[in-house]
């Protein structure tokens, strides 16, 4: 066969191939279908019954409802989060496992040294969903009704009045070493493995003195059950403006807030992440729910996942140099 019609032949050859290969590409493509098509896994870095849970469990029922896919609620507990987040930082980037994260994720950063992923590097922000205020309460049988009777009461007792927080370089741990390095005084740390068990204990009066979450502590407080000292932000929280902040019992400087956010593993392509924002944020902003979260102690603030990716990187390096200057370590 002459040349030139044996390379007419081949390339005849190769676009036939081509042909018959580009309907099953395009079958294949379709059958993936809009995002998304199939169930969504969000992972909790926290066990049931906490704040970063509930939030987890509100907007998992209600994208579920929009998309009509099920958002399966996957609680990973455990060194303050990084079990979850290690688990979605080695996730494929489809969208389709995320994680629910709380502020502890940004302190994580200076507290550890060798965590198996990089905070920054191995996840995409989504949005952040609420915020709120952390809070100090005490069981009323300690006799303290003050931040600055609390402190007067650890100068007389060093080292021998414990205090609970949701787990090792959790927020609440943060605003305890911080109380704690201020008003210089001496406490015993009892790490839990989530908010809700250290409540418990806190109700209980196993523990004392207890650093957890406004939702968490408010009403108990509300029915007698804890005395309610202060917020830990740095101004009073908006949804319960009389109760003073520790900041105010002359401890200049003192300020842990505590937000909620959505992430995912690094590389989810740009349309499904701003899908994710936009159905998030719609769902927060709804009048209906933003009631609910109030309702809760909770203060909705959505974002845009570059604002939340700005959060995420300030709290870093902001948490990183109070946690070298007052010595905080957990490994």
């Amino acid at each position: 066969m002459p040349k030139k019609h044996l390379l007419g032949s081949l390339l005849l050859c190769c676009a036939l191939v081509q042909a018959a290969s580009a309907p099953a590409a395009l079958l294949e493509r379709h059958a993936e279908g809009p995002f998304p098509n199939r169930p969504i896994r969000l992972v909790v870095t926290f066990p049931p019954g906490g704040g970063t849970d509930t939030l987890a469990r509100i907007l998992g029922v209600q994208l579920g409802e929009i998309w009509r896919e099920q958002v399966v609620i996957d609680n990973r507990p455990g060194a303050s989060g990084n079990i979850g987040a290690e688990i979605v930082a080695r996730s494929a980037s489809d969208g389709y496992t995320l994680l629910m994260v709380n502020s502890t994720f940004a302190m994580n950063a200076g507290l550890y040294s060798k965590l198996k992923f990089d905070s920054v590097r191995d996840f995409t922000a989504i949005a952040r969903v609420a915020s709120t205020s952390g809070i100090v309460a005490v069981h009323p049988s300690l006799a303290v009704g003050s931040i600055k009777e609390l402190i007067a009461a650890a100068r007389t007792r060093p080292g021998k009045i414990a205090y609970s927080s949701c787990g090792s370089g959790t927020p609440q741990h943060l605003s305890g070493e911080l109380l704690k390095f201020l008003a210089k005084i001496e406490l015993i740390h009892v790490p839990y493995k989530g908010c809700a068990p250290a409540l418990a204990d806190g109700l209980a009066g196993q523990v004392p003195v207890i650093f957890n979450t406004v939702p968490n502590v408010l009403p108990h407080a509300r029915a007698g059950r804890l005395r309610a000292l202060a917020v830990t932000s740095g101004k009073r929280f908006a949804l319960e403006p009389d109760l003073h902040t520790v900041a105010e019992a002359g401890l200049e400087g003192y300020d842990v807030d505590q937000w909620f956010a959505v992430l995912g593993p690094s590389g989810i392509p740009q349309p499904i992440v701003a899908t994710l924002n936009r159905e998030i944020v719609r769902i927060v902003a709804a009048p209906a729910l933003r009631e609910k979260l109030i309702a809760q102690y909770f203060v909705p603030a959505p974002s845009t996942p570059e604002q939340m990716t700005t959060i995420v990187r300030q709290d870093i390096a902001r948490w990183a140099k109070l946690i070298k200057q007052v010595g905080i370590r957990v490994d």
